[in-house]
């Protein structure tokens, strides 16, 4: 059951296929944060970066590995923060690019981090939303959006 809904929430993201190797790299990096995650949130937002990439490329029809169970109690929260942690993300920048005006507010797809700068404009460039608009309006939403790191 788990299963079967997190692969409709992956659809319900519609994020761009990738090649193999895009997995296999962001696996890499994923890993490498968590082993480096010190606290106890840092451990649990990292985690669910790993189940994220293992599930999206599984989902994608790349499986790097067997994602977690879904089912099994001690990863509910992990399944549940990485839930919540990318459709706001998700959520965060087509509320954005709709305040821009764009036209074409619901083709944005986006999860990546909106605390890094650096990752607000490729996200305005990938959609051609006027780039200084948008960094102001995500640096606006980012003071209410409960956003999680």
């Amino acid at each position: 059951m788990m299963v079967k809904l997190l692969r409709q929430w992956y659809r319900f993201l519609d994020l761009p296929v990738q090649c193999s190797s895009w997995y296999r790299a962001r696996l890499k990096e994923e890993l490498i944060e968590r082993h480096a995650a010190r606290t106890t949130l840092q451990r649990l937002s990292e985690t669910s970066d790993v189940f994220y990439i293992l599930g999206r490329a599984q989902c994608d029809g790349y499986p790097l590995r067997r994602p977690p169970a879904a089912n099994c109690l001690k990863h509910l929260p992990i399944y549940a923060y990485m839930i919540c942690k990318y459709t706001s993300r998700w959520v965060f920048y087509r509320t954005a690019a709709f305040s821009c005006g764009s036209g074409s507010w619901r083709q944005v797809r986006e999860v990546v981090n909106p605390h890094r700068d650096f990752k607000i404009r490729e996200v305005a460039s990938r959609h051609a939303v006027d780039l200084s608009k948008f960094e102001r309006v995500c640096h606006a939403l980012r003071q209410v959006w409960p956003l999680l790191p």
